[in-house]
């Protein structure tokens, strides 16, 4: 009833393959997560060669948005200002005195 020593290495040589195989598996993944948070970080490759020309594009845009919102504040004024020329003629027109 003895056994062979291969025999009962088998389990433990199909155990340490597996682990093994697992380790390198993980390892793998390491390695891409690692490649992915490098390239979400820009650091792989440098940043985007669009990057300086979007950003130019945004600070054009805000310069945009920013004179639309001084142009519409300078017509609210003017409308209010003649709102109220309107008024103060209709006013006149309705109590000549």
């Amino acid at each position: 009833m003895s056994r062979k020593p291969a025999e009962a290495d088998k389990p433990a040589d199909s155990v340490v393959q597996n682990l093994l195989a697992e380790r390198r598996s993980l390892m793998v993944a390491l390695e891409r997560a690692r490649l992915e948070l490098a390239e979400a970080r820009g650091t792989a490759s440098g940043p985007d060669p669009k990057l300086g020309e979007l950003q130019s594009e945004l600070r054009r845009l805000r310069m945009q948005l920013d004179e639309a919102r001084a142009d519409v504040n300078l017509l609210r004024a003017e409308r209010d200002e003649l709102r109220d020329g309107i008024e103060r003629a209709l006013a006149q027109v309705e109590s000549p005195e």
